[in-house]
């Protein structure tokens, strides 16, 4: 089936003009649809992560990914809302039971005939947009699918060119940030918006297109500081902390040609397995940066999610301390929610100066900023801005899904985040709970597992745990889950209960199947 000749070229200027006309419509919607609760509207949700193939391959389960959005299906808790949720693979029907067994007020299959969901049938490690373009028919269906275009908008974990086309093509509004302004949040470009909105980050250089420039930068960190004893080098777009890499230095006085060596030999990448050849091989191809590393006592990495909504107003959506992992701590394993009260205005105060740059140069839908804190000597706090994630991103899940479960929002006073009735919650979440052992058990086994220990989220007390991630635990022993409580203590420890609890229950899956290897 071809493209209809009425479609415009993908990347051309016809298209570029379709889709600017098209965009406006998401003002309409936001001011004059979305106010009425009983309004009909339709989003269709694009999950899968828009990454080159390399970026994808180091990312363990990639494709389940894309179960993370569903916690998008929050809006079918509105009357007359429609969700359409494309993936690569299909979505098991229990793992929809699930999700859809915890919206409270909304009858089951009032909700399930507002929710269409369409793949590709398509495993591969391929991003989900392009399977999606290359199979005309599966677009043609999405078409079908979508009742009123007119209320109908397109929502992607990031966006590229390819989003662009499948919005186009479908004929509805893309929320998200344009691509053509996709290098605001590189690594580079979000050095430039720090220094821009006047806010602190490390010394370093931007704009790195080789070793040879990596190393001469590296001399002039060194130069400016003669106490640097450690930088990091950034892909310009890495993913999750998993492109960077690490280079201790000497104490002798450093030269370019001094360091170029140590880039080959000393630099220590963040993802796992991959020499500094191959890093550096990246580098070439991508670009990136290099960045003192902040030392300090009590560091901690925090951010802030916010968004730019169609009427052009920048809201703060939440704060987190995230959960670092890897080999020097820079690898996005979870986060806990909301963020330390010590540092949360701070953080606050400089993600608004960044997040309002960022609008005045057009940026629309979620974005993040990550922070690096550490104590002073006086007992206060110095926080520096690291990095810009203009998508989705690990935060958005959780946060969505304590608003899905307890239909709560954050005080805008205090940060914190408050029931309809009043009660704090907080949560623990991660989406890297990963062990070989828990291959033996399936979805349907840790539905047993919360159940039958009283762990599973409980819409009475607002307590209680979630997973995601669960068709990733037979092939590579993953999960993810949001563990949420009324204070951070308590999730965690909960959240600690439940890996105990699985540990437990995997351990003995050998014994009880009762069988021997014929002798």
């Amino acid at each position: 089936m071809e493209l209809p000749s009425y479609l415009p070229t993908p990347g051309s200027t016809e298209e570029r003009e379709a889709f600017l006309a098209l965009q406006p419509r998401l003002q309409t919607m936001f001011e004059q649809h979305y106010p009425d609760p009983r309004h009909p509207r339709a989003v269709v949700v694009l999950p899968g992560l828009s990454l080159d193939r390399e970026t994808l391959t180091k990312l363990v389960g990639a494709q389940h990914y894309e179960e993370r959005q569903l916690s998008m299906l929050t809006w079918l808790r509105l009357p007359r809302a429609k969700v359409i949720f494309l993936t690569s693979a299909p979505i098991p029907e229990s793992l929809v039971d699930y999700y859809l067994g915890m919206l409270t007020g909304v009858p089951y299959g009032h909700a399930r005939r507002r929710l269409v969901l369409l793949s590709c049938n398509d495993n591969s490690d391929e991003a989900l947009t392009r399977k999606i373009l290359r199979r005309p028919r599966l677009v043609q269906r999405i078409r079908e699918a979508i009742t009123d275009p007119a209320v109908t908008h397109l929502t992607a974990f990031n966006t590229t060119a390819d989003e662009i086309t499948l919005a186009v093509q479908l004929g509805v509004p893309l929320y998200g940030c344009d691509p053509e302004l996709n290098h605001l949040g590189t690594k580079s470009g979000s050095r430039r918006m720090f220094a821009a909105a006047n806010v602190a980050h490390p010394d370093g250089v931007e704009g790195l297109r080789s070793a040879d420039e990596a190393a001469r930068a590296v001399a002039d960190l060194r130069l400016r500081d003669p106490a640097l004893r450690r930088v990091v080098l950034k892909l310009e777009e890495g993913f999750s902390g998993e492109g960077n890499a690490v280079l201790d230095l000497p104490r002798a006085p450093l030269s370019a040609d001094a360091v170029r060596p140590l880039l080959e030999t000393a630099l220590r990448p963040e993802a796992e397995g991959q020499s500094p050849a191959q890093f550096l091989q990246a580098y070439e191809r991508m670009g990136g940066i290099v960045e003192a590393w902040v030392e300090g006592e009590g560091k901690s990495s925090p951010s802030v999610q916010m968004r730019v909504t169609p009427s052009r107003e920048l809201e703060i959506i939440s704060t987190h301390d995230q959960v670092l992992g890897g080999a020097s701590g820079q690898v996005f394993l979870g986060s806990t929610f909301p963020a330390r009260q010590e540092h949360r205005g701070m953080l606050v105060d400089a993600a608004r100066k960044v997040g309002d740059v960022l609008r005045e140069r057009g940026v629309l839908g979620r974005f993040a900023v990550d922070f690096v804190t550490t104590k002073q000597p006086d007992g206060s706090h110095a926080a520096y801005a690291l990095e810009i994630n203009l998508r989705k991103g690990g935060t958005t899940l959780p946060f969505q899904m304590l608003q899905f479960l307890t239909a709560g929002k954050v005080d805008a006073d205090t940060g914190s985040f408050r029931t309809p009735l009043g009660d704090e919650r907080c949560y623990y979440a991660t989406d890297n709970l990963m062990k070989p052992a828990y291959q033996s058990l399936t979805p349907d086994d840790l539905l047993d597992i919360l159940v039958d220990h009283r762990l599973h989220f409980d819409s009475t007390r607002q307590e209680g745990v979630v997973f995601h991630l669960m068709g990733a635990l037979a092939t590579y022993g993953k999960l993810g889950l949001v563990s949420i409580a009324a204070t951070i203590e308590k999730a965690e420890a909960q959240y600690r209960r439940v890996v105990a609890l699985l540990d437990a229950e995997s351990a003995i899956a050998p014994k009880w199947r009762g069988f021997e290897a014929p002798r």
